[in-house]
């Protein structure tokens, strides 16, 4: 299935994915940023669907957790995930650069913390990474989740016009937050920027609130979860059910192999 498009109309239209390639070039390795600038809207539990997506892919990634507050993708992927510091003290600001030594060798998945745009924006900036990305064949993808809510397309918007072309945006629409996206697929303006910088526009599923907390309280894995006795028969094919819709949306991107 073939990436889709919201017009300025605000109807969904099936295009190819080549209309949507950036004239960054060839890369061997991209930078994926898991976003959503504000808590609350579902981005930790992407990310770390994203991670088992690649595990059972057999992809070879990075996971790279940025969230001090609440590591709560460490915490379930331990055994994967290296720490790095986003922060605007320039005193530290070298603390994310192996986030780009890594990159060089393979795809790395961050976890951003809540509020990072300024620092994250300040250290491609003043770094010159875009340049140094087309040098080293390294790309930036960014995976903004959003709950649907009025902040988090500011936010979106906020983070889509300070990149313009330079990174490549997919806008991740939680269904697992908001289950009417009218307004969005409604919103001229929005649309008018997500045609003009190419934005892919993917639905993550809901996961059912039972299972969910239960693998929240356990911090499970998601392969760990399809075993766990406490959840029902019934729950772990809802698990399995959700994994399927996840990954069949990351499929439809084409760039989250």
């Amino acid at each position: 299935m073939e990436p889709d498009l919201i017009t300025e109309s605000g109807e969904f239209q099936p295009v190819g994915w080549s209309e949507f390639k950036t004239d960054w070039g060839t890369y061997m390795a991209t930078i994926h940023l898991g976003d959503g600038e504000k808590g609350g809207v579902g981005k930790s539990l992407f990310v770390r669907t994203f991670i088992q997506y690649r595990l059972e892919r057999g992809l070879p990634f990075v996971a790279v957790e940025t969230d001090r507050s609440n590591p709560d993708v460490a915490g379930i992927y331990k055994d994967l995930c290296q720490y790095a510091v986003f922060t605007e003290d320039e005193k530290q600001a070298d603390k994310a650069d192996r986030i780009f030594e890594m990159a060089i060798e393979k795809p790395v998945i961050i976890n951003l913390a809540a509020q990072s745009h300024r620092a994250v924006k300040g250290w491609i900036e003043k770094n010159q990474l875009f340049e140094l990305g087309r040098e080293y064949k390294v790309g930036f993808c960014k995976w903004f989740v959003t709950n649907g809510g009025y902040d988090s397309l500011k936010l979106f918007t906020q983070s889509l016009t300070s990149y313009e072309s330079k990174m490549q945006h997919i806008l991740v629409r939680n269904w697992g937050m908001c289950d009417d996206w009218e307004h969005v697929e409604g919103d001229k303006a929005l649309n008018k920027l997500i045609k003009k910088y190419k934005v892919l526009v993917i639905d993550f599923p809901k996961l059912a609130y039972r299972e969910r907390n239960l693998i929240d309280q356990k911090r499970l894995r998601f392969d760990e979860a399809l075993q766990d006795k406490e959840i029902t028969i019934v729950g772990r094919q809802r698990v399995a059910n959700f994994l399927k819709a996840a990954y069949a949306a990351f499929d439809k991107t084409g760039v989250a192999l």
